[in-house]
């Protein structure tokens, strides 16, 4: 482990570079641990304040994280003061926060030539605001279909993190070890971002494009190389599923060849099994967006409400009208915990 007492030398730093945190309430502390230990460790290892950070709030004196525990701000969108860079944090349902001065907050900063970034679920707020466009981002894997369904025309990535020009957003995370190791280097140089990694027992640091998910060979426990490859396909075509004959022929074996393998690595049938991935993918966009239900039925694949609503309570046990109102009161006791 890095001792406290080891100096990394740098050149003249003529001011700490000053960071804000955004902490939406709800926000994943996982992720936000992850993206401001690194700052801590890099001044106490450069023996030098390298980076300032507050954090700010958007209503209220302290915010709580999605597990409760609660950080006191330092600030509120009011008053937070002269920043370099934003990094907002947020956790839950992105779709569903509806608060415009924060989003007029962050448009103003952008404005004055701040920074901003986004971990977990703090890309999508971003991207209400309309900040990034014209911009690669990515955002946390679970958050992904309700994003690219409401901001379609968006260069979003499935990877780690994405640092591009004055915007940084990372999919949350101990992914956000990686993006602030990442920004140490570009601030500070090599020799302080891997002595921070190594403080943090960080022994292998990861690229931005390295993929968010495990593998479907890790996911499932099957290793067939075919079957593999199918099951990467299904998850690919949600909208337009394939007939099993089609996902065959991709995989490269015969349909009866492809039965075989879905029996005897995940005991079920292709059919049920698309239909599964579907069916998760609907319970996404049912929990994360405002889309109507005859709207996800056909982003899912099904012809017919009906048909989706009777496959859906089959398979989770409830409606989809009863999933959203869940959803919904759910969302409500956590904000009213949160505040």
């Amino acid at each position: 482990m890095a001792k406290s007492d080891q100096k990394i030398p740098l050149g003249d730093i003529t001011r700490p570079r000053r960071i804000g945190f955004l902490l939406i309430p709800g926000f994943a502390l996982m992720s936000y641990a992850s993206a401001v230990e690194p700052l801590r460790a890099a001044n106490v290892l450069a023996g030098k304040n390298l980076y300032r950070w507050r954090h700010i709030a958007i209503r209220g004196s302290d915010i709580a994280a999605s597990n409760g525990v609660r950080i006191q701000a330092d600030a509120s969108i009011n008053n937070a003061g002269r920043l370099d860079a934003i990094v907002v944090c947020a956790g839950g349902n992105p779709q569903a926060f509806d608060h415009t001065p924060t989003l007029t907050f962050l448009r103003k900063a952008a404005r004055h030539g701040v920074q901003l970034g986004g971990v977990s679920a703090g890309p999508y707020l971003l991207a209400q605001a309309g900040l990034l466009e014209g911009y690669r981002c990515t955002v946390h894997w679970e958050h992904i279909p309700a994003f690219t369904e409401t901001f379609p025309f968006l260069h979003l990535s499935r990877s780690l993190f994405e640092i591009d020009r004055d915007r940084f957003t990372c999919a949350g995370g101990i992914a956000a070890l990686d993006m602030m190791h990442a920004i140490i280097r570009i601030d500070h140089g090599a020799a302080l971002a891997s002595a921070v990694s190594d403080w943090f027992l960080q022994t292998e640091v990861r690229r931005g494009e390295v993929a968010q998910r495990l593998s479907p060979t890790e996911r499932f426990g099957v290793h067939h190389p075919k079957l593999v490859q199918a099951l990467l396909r299904m998850e690919g075509e949600i909208e337009t599923p394939l007939s099993p004959r089609e996902l065959a022929k991709f995989a490269g074996v015969s349909l009866r060849q492809l039965e075989r393998l879905f029996a005897r690595h995940l005991g079920t049938t292709i059919h049920r099994q698309y239909q599964r991935t579907r069916l998760e993918h609907a319970r996404v966009l049912l929990r994360q967006t405002t889309k109507s239900i005859r709207e996800i039925a056909l982003a899912t694949g099904f012809a017919l409400p009906t048909q989706f609503s009777k496959s859906y309570r089959r398979h989770f046990g409830l409606a989809p009208a009863h999933e959203r109102r869940v959803t919904s009161v759910r969302s409500q006791l956590q904000d009213d915990r949160a505040s």
